[in-house]
């Protein structure tokens, strides 16, 4: 016999995977994406170099590159190859803002 607590607990632990389950499948290459090596040429195509950390992450690959002297946070699409910088979560933060009267 069950108790309502042990039924709260299989509930809680069925509910967390199918929450969990297709997060996880977004963090591994699909069967219709490039090869990694394929994302980081066409990096390197669009004026990256030093690619490092690419991974499957949520639908896409990610990772750093340098471009310009300074590192940056990538994306790839995995089927058109289309590269973008992931945005910067301290751009329009304001704290680059110029508030005095000159």
């Amino acid at each position: 016999m069950t108790t309502p607590f042990t039924r709260t607990l299989i509930a809680a632990g069925l509910l967390a995977g199918a929450v969990a389950g297709p997060a996880l499948a977004d963090d591994r290459p699909g069967p219709d994406w490039m090869p990694a090596e394929q994302a980081v040429r066409a990096l390197e195509q669009a004026g990256y170099g030093h690619v490092r950390g690419l991974e499957a992450d949520d639908g896409v690959w990610e990772g750093k590159a340098s471009r310009d002297g300074r590192m940056v946070k990538v994306k790839v699409d995995p089927r058109t190859g289309a590269v973008s910088e992931k945005a910067d979560r301290k751009a329009g933060s304001g704290a680059e803002r110029d508030d005095d009267d000159d």
